[in-house]
Order: C-alpha cells, then structure tokens, then sequence
C-alpha cells in the first residue's frame, strides 16, 4: 500500500468511527483505540505534507488562528422566521396558507434550538466553508474555527448533491456548559451566563484551537441548493441524517394544526428533559412545492413559524426612567432596573415604548415592576406590584424637551411616540443617520464602525454622512485607537462605497419609513433620484404599496434645504444616486397596470425568475387570486382550486411559453 493510500484509508476509518460515535452514539472501537488511530495519521501526515487535505480528522483540533472573519454573501439569503405565542396565532397562520396553496397541508413539528445560526457549504462532499447568520444577506466565514466542532462532518457519505447549503444551530449542550464553568470557578475565574451566549461567542475566538475545546455541537435542520432531488422538508431531514449530519430525532411530521399543537405542549412540558436548551417549536410546511408556492415576505418565509414557548418573568425594582433620542429623534422612555437574571442574562434595562404605555401601567420610580422578554430578546415592563409602591411615590411625567438638545419635543396626533424636531442639531440623531448610512443593509462600509462615526462627529470632523467623502488618513489617524492601517481601510471603504447600488443608498439616506423594501419599490419606479425629488404626494401614492404616511415623510426628506445640498454633494462625489445603464436596460413597462399570479412547475425558468420578468417588466406579482388578477401563469401541477377560481373570476389562464411570448 503506497503512502496516500495509507493516509486515505486512515482518514476514511476514521470519519466513520467520528461518525459512529458523534451521530449514532454507537462507538465501534474504544477512545484509546481512536486516539492511537489518530495519532499514527498525523505522523505519517507530518513526513509527507504534499499529502496536506483541509478536511483530514487531524485537522480538528485547530490551530489555525485568524485576525479577521471575511464577511461572505450568503448563496441562498438566511430568513428570519415570525413569532407565534398561542393557538389562534398559528389557526390564522394555516388560514392564510391554505388561501395560498392547493390541497392538503402537512407540517413538520422540529425543536427550536437555542444556539447561533450557521450555514455551512459542502462541494464534492466536503465542507468547504462555514458563515455565520449575519444579517441574512451576509455573515462572516468561521470555517476553521466549525471544524473543530466533531459533529460537523468533514466528510460526507451516500448520495450527496454536488453543491449544496445546509443550515443549522451550534449549540452548546447543558452538561458540557456546567463542566466549562466548574473548571472556571475553580481557576478563580468568572462563569459563563448562559449556553446560547458561549457558544454564540466560541464561533468568533481567533484561536481555533480554543475552539475545539469547547463541547459544541451542530445540529441540522434545512438544506438549500439547486437540483437536490428533495421534495420534502421531512425528506430532507432524512437525506441529511444518511450523509452524516447530526439531525435530532424529535422532529415529527403532522397532518394538521391541531396535531402541531399536541408537539408544542408536550415539548413545553419535557423540554427540561433535553440535554441542550430549547425556547420553542418551529413548525414548517412540508411540501417543498408548497413552500415554493407560499414563498416569502421581506423578512421571513410564509411558510415557516415558530412558536416561542411562555416568556419567563422576574420582578425588580425600576430605579430610575431614563430617555433616550432615535436617529429618526424618536424619544424612547427606558427603565433603568435593578439588576437581575432573566432567561439567562443579566438585565439591567427595559423599554417603555412612549407615553401612552407609561400612563397605562402606571409605572413609576421606586416601584417593584414585573419583566418580561418578549419573544426571549427585549426585555419589557408588564406590570407593577403596586402592594410594593412606596408611600411618597410621584406620578410620572413624560418629558417636554429633548435630553440631549432641549429641543421642545413634538408630538402628532397619529404617532404613539414624541419626536425631537431638531433634525440636523440634535447629535445622537446626527451620529444615527450616519451609523444607518454606514451599515451593512445600506453603503456597508468596511473599516468603519458606529463607535469610530461618533468619534468623527464629536472630533468635528464630520457633521453628516456626506461629509465622510472628504475625509483623509491624516485627518483619521489622530482619532483614538486609529493606527495607519485601520485608517487606510476606513479611507478605502468610504471609496469602495460609491458603486454600492441605488436601491441600497437610498435606504441608506434614512428617509422616514423608507425601509429596503420601500427603497426599492422607489427606485425601479422612479429610477433615478432627480426623478424622486420633485415626486408630488399623488404621484408617490400611485406608486405600488407606498401609502400617504411615506409620500408625506419622502416629501418633507426632500423640501429640506440641508438635505438637498446633501444630495447634491453625494453626487459630485460619485455615489450612485440612479439605477445603472446594465439594470435599467432589463426593465420595461410592458406589463404596467397588470397582476400575476405564478402556479406551477416552469421549465425554461423557475418561478423566482418568473416572478423576477414580471416585476422588471412594470407588472406586479399576487400570492392569490382576487378579481383584480389580470392574468394566472399556469405551469404543471398546478393545483385544481386556483384553476377552478380563476375560471369562476374569468381571469385568462395563460402558460409559461404565452407570457414569454408576450415580453419577447
């Protein structure tokens, strides 16, 4: 046997027993067994490194160290999934799908871990790259670090697609959690406050050999890729288990909603049991036709739910209300509590969203309040013990005038929330512009950091965000912690950012209520921003899903004097304020005025493009069909109830080839 065939017969046996062990916990051979198997391929791999692979078991116990995570875009956009706290929520939820898709419904019932989100790629069977969450769009490579983590396989087995993502949750297990912090407490060092935390910071260690000594483990639940031969999530989870991937056991797959809610309290009630923890249930459509049918809102896919299990509740004294100024000026009122521990962390703040919940709670300094999180993440006041509230206790009164600015606040009849008028005056909404402007959603300007953007303001270097154009190394170098090399990246990345599209920058010019979204729905509409900016409310309100409330807030953005010369700045500089020649030369009004609805299996192109022709073409895409449906596209299998409604409502029925026909 010839050297590479000695080290691959080593790495194969190896994977599998890794894989006995860490996904069927069925151990084939002892530790001692494994750790001499282990020891002799690292030696032979040591006398030949023209033998080197990435992906060998020996390369698990890291080392690597990395300065920087690069920041990836994700193939296949990361969703964030939406809330449900009771059973009427999740009886609308299959209402409205059931309004969307034909036939029957299946679901599947999988645990909600309580971990960091990952996607890891595999190419040819191996892991080629491992990125965090992120945003969604974008999240930061951890490759060498997720390789040291033994239930992550370096190496796949069976029928595996060619390329693939496949998505999941590291989670530090509770008895590995309770063993890191004994070992702390007794090196005189302080515990870690909770599983979700350690491991969600484990992934960003720059020694990766820290990293594998930390008990993490992943554990899979979606796989995303084009051509998987999958047509269910349920067979997915299955696929997954067979290539080698630890996949837990409990998810279910159900008929009904009534069912879904059986899974959901008897995990309520044995989630305690688990060895990992767990804040709810995710309960998805099974049909991935029927996923493709439902497809997604801006933020979360419709056909995905989570139900988050009863929020856990302290009390705790409020020691003093606080208020702090928005980058739009929105006053938010915060109770500063007494610390205490809740669902894992120490909290020590809590909103009061605006005057009117501060009025119908009652709250006040001094008073023994009840804390809640709501969705687990932002604590809130639900409630005040008033047998506590101390005798000389005073009624709280909102505040008049800014904290910061003095400003005399202002309040409109249709706002909940009071407002520092002094837009361009007031300094944390001049440093919220800018960090919006500079965020990864918007210009994502690498070397520059909310932290730095304050320095810049109250170093007077900078006053608004187009003043960052102009800026210099020398000009940042004296800045605090700023060394000659961070300098040329900040300097470098407000460069980089003038190509950065227009859809983009104009969400970044932080219009009120111009969300990513909206800031597209503008550009392909308006296509430029000369265009935008002598928009009349009429012509804003014509426009697809723009009500009077953003006409209103992009009319009063644009009859500001500052702000125009802004604009005008931020062209001479070179940012991209129109949509590009190569964009603009794919998009017609051809199907102005019309409503589509895509149902089917396409072949010369998928439903996403199609949908994509449409909305390049003026048209607009419907989930359902109403009256105002201009046209249905049929492909195959679509179901018999869209047909049936169409040829009740008299919309044409058209296929794929008579649409393509129609833009040609």
């Amino acid at each position: 046997m010839s050297i590479q065939q000695q080290i691959e017969t080593l790495r194969e046996e190896l994977h599998q027993h890794n894989y006995n062990y860490y996904i069927l916990d069925n151990a084939a051979i002892s530790d001692y067994e494994f750790d001499m198997k282990l020891k002799e391929l690292q030696v032979i791999e040591e006398k030949h490194p023209e033998f080197f692979d990435a992906n060998s078991p020996t390369q698990r116990v890291g080392g690597t160290i990395t300065k920087n995570f690069n920041t990836v875009v994700h193939d296949f956009r990361m969703y964030s999934l939406d809330n449900s706290y009771s059973k009427e929520d999740l009886l609308d939820w299959e209402t409205r799908i059931k309004k969307m898709v034909d036939g029957d419904v299946q679901y599947t019932c999988e645990l909600k871990y309580d971990g960091a989100s990952m996607n890891l790629t595999y190419e040819k069977g191996k892991l080629i790259r491992a990125v965090t969450r992120g945003d969604g769009v974008r999240g930061d490579e951890v490759t060498a670090n997720i390789k040291t983590i033994n239930t992550v396989p370096l190496h796949l087995k069976g029928d595996y697609p060619q390329r693939f993502d496949i998505r999941g949750e590291i989670i530090l297990p509770i008895e590995g959690f309770l063993k890191m912090n004994e070992d702390r407490l007794a090196n005189d060092e302080e515990p870690y406050r909770n599983p979700r935390n350690t491991a969600s910071g484990s992934l960003k260690l720059q020694d990766s050999s820290e990293v594998a000594k930390r008990p993490l483990e992943c554990l899979l639940y979606s796989i995303k890729g084009n051509n998987l031969n999958i047509s269910t999530q349920s067979e997915g989870l299955q696929k997954a288990r067979e290539w080698g991937f630890k996949v837990p056991k409990e998810a279910k797959l159900v008929n009904s909603i009534a069912e879904v809610l059986e899974y959901v309290e008897y995990w309520d009630m044995h989630r305690h049991n688990l060895p990992y923890e767990i804040d709810g249930i995710v309960i998805k459509v099974n049909s991935l036709y029927q996923q493709d049918e439902l497809g997604f809102t801006a933020k979360a896919p419709r056909w995905a739910m989570a139900y988050k299990f009863k929020a856990e509740q302290v009390s705790t004294r409020l020691n003093e209300i606080t208020y702090q100024v928005g980058r739009t000026g929105a006053i938010t009122p915060v109770a500063n509590l007494e610390p205490v521990q809740l669902a894992g962390t120490t909290v020590k703040r809590a909103s009061l969203h605006n005057a009117d919940q501060i009025e119908k709670l009652d709250v006040r300094e001094g008073d023994e309040v009840y804390v809640e999180k709501g969705g687990e993440i932002i604590p809130k006041i639900i409630a005040v013990d008033l047998s506590k509230r101390p005798k000389n206790s005073k009624l709280t009164t909102y505040i008049s005038n800014c904290p910061e600015c003095a400003a005399e606040l202002v309040r409109l009849e249709s706002e909940a929330k009071h407002y520092c008028p002094n837009y361009h005056g007031c300094p944390p909404q001049v440093i919220g512009r800018i960090q919006h402007y500079i965020s990864r959603k918007a210009m994502d300007i690498d070397g520059l950091g909310g932290e730095t953007v304050a320095l810049l303001v109250n170093s007077g270097l900078i006053k608004d965000y187009s003043d960052l154009y102009e800026l210099t190394i020398e000009d940042v170098l004296p800045l605090e912690r700023m060394a000659q090399k961070s300098a040329e990246n900040l300097v470098n990345g407000i460069e980089a950012s003038k190509t950065i599209a227009f859809e983009s920058v104009l969400f970044a010019l932080g219009i009120r209520y111009v969300g990513e979204t909206v800031a597209k729905k503008l550009v392909k509409h308006y296509k430029s921003i000369d265009n935008l900016m002598v928009a009349s409310i009429l012509d804003l309100v014509s426009v697809d899903e723009i009500g009077e409330r953003i006409a209103e807030s992009v009319i009063d953005f644009f009859s500001s004097e500052e702000n125009l010369n802004i604009i005008e700045r931020l062209k001479y500089f070179g940012v991209q304020l129109k949509i590009s020649a190569k964009k603009l030369a794919n998009q017609t009004d051809i199907l102005k005025g019309q409503t589509f609805v895509v149902s089917g299996i396409f072949e010369s192109v998928s439903r996403t493009e199609l949908k994509k022709l449409i909305e390049d073409n003026g048209g607009k895409v419907s989930s359902s069909i109403s009256s105002k449906t201009s046209f249905l596209v049929a492909g195959d299998k679509m179901g018999p109830s869209k047909r049936s409604k169409a040829e009740n409502l008299k919309v044409p029925i058209i296929s794929e080839s008579d649409f393509l026909k129609t833009l040609n």
